[in-house]
């Protein structure tokens, strides 16, 4: 699978993996797998193209609501604008955006957590092979 990555404002790079390992990791005592994580990323990544804002009624409502759950785990974010119509209405536009520092804490938690574990594991490599032998 061809990896998707959008380029945002603040020349950061988001793809799909990041996103899924924000997913996994904001799910409080849920299970979910990896392979359904990516595909939730994969599908919401979809809509953004290679934009970090989209407006929201390109949206159907069960894709909106794969958006309003990943709002609840701190993920995306809403905005929304008001303009005045010629005739004098009011007009409000409301986009979907990424919450950048959010995925960015929780996917840098994750590589940080994989070094340490490496850290740990290589305790045992200076511990001698004659010491695991049953007595």
């Amino acid at each position: 699978m061809v990896g998707i990555a959008i380029k945002t404002d603040d020349k950061r790079v988001l793809t799909v993996a990041q996103l899924s390992t924000a997913i996994m990791k904001s799910i409080d005592r849920q299970d979910i797998q990896p392979e359904a994580a990516n595909q939730l990323a994969t599908h919401v990544m979809n809509f953004f193209g290679y934009n970090d804002t989209i407006i929201d009624n390109i949206l159907e409502p069960e894709d909106r609501d794969a958006f309003y759950m990943l709002e609840d785990l701190g993920l995306l974010m809403t905005e929304r604008e008001e303009t005045t119509l010629y005739d004098g209405r009011e007009w409000r536009i409301h986009y979907w955006l990424f919450r950048k520092s959010k995925i960015d804490d929780l996917t840098s938690d994750h590589e940080t957590f994989d070094t340490e574990e490496d850290e740990l594991s290589s305790i045992y490599d200076d511990i001698p092979e004659d010491i695991w032998s049953t007595r």
